[in-house]
């Protein structure tokens, strides 16, 4: 049985988890206003979300220019669907019966996710820090959507070997339940 203290706690991570989904959402929202008027009208950048100015880029390649966006907006979406799965766990799992196999599976969802933001994040860095120099690239703009990369890929790792334990435990408690 849950006591109370725990019960307040998780519902207080709840609410956490919701004010950080919608943080996300904003953020890939604002993020794809940019990417558009950025195309359309390269002008108004300085003024939108996060003065996210890659004009230079966009002049020098347009391929490049498309391809750091679309690792930028890729990731921030990807944040986002974590973050809604989180809430869906939280949600319908039973605290009193945490193991079962709906709980199994989002935990293993969510350690793809993690695991697919921080191997996204590693290559988007690389790549903006080592090829895109002579592009007209300034890493410093952009480090900020996939600085925490290595972060996320130890996350994704330990998310995942306790998915796995979680699994078995649903498949040892299955299997009593079917003894008894």
């Amino acid at each position: 049985m849950m006591s109370k203290t725990n019960n307040v706690v998780f519902k207080g991570l709840y609410v956490v988890a919701w004010i950080i989904f919608v943080g996300l959402c904003i953020e890939a929202g604002g993020l794809l206003v940019n990417f558009f008027f950025s195309l359309y009208k390269p002008a108004f950048i300085g003024n939108l979300y996060q003065k996210l100015d890659l004009t230079e880029t966009y002049k020098n390649n347009r391929m490049v220019f498309l391809g750091i966006y679309s690792f930028i907006l890729v990731i921030s979406v990807l944040k986002a669907c974590l973050f809604y799965i989180v809430i869906r766990l939280m949600h319908k799992m039973d605290l009193a019966k945490p193991f079962s196999s709906f709980v199994a599976a989002q935990i293993l969802q969510i350690s793809y996710y993690t695991l697919s933001i921080g191997l996204l994040s590693h290559i988007a860095r690389q790549l903006t820090e080592n090829y895109l120099a002579h592009y007209g690239v300034v890493a410093n703009k952009v480090n900020q959507f996939w600085e925490d990369s290595q972060a996320f890929i130890l996350m994704g790792a330990v998310i995942y070997i306790i998915a796995t334990i979680f699994k078995k435990g649903v498949d040892i408690q299955h299997e009593n339940d079917l003894t008894v």
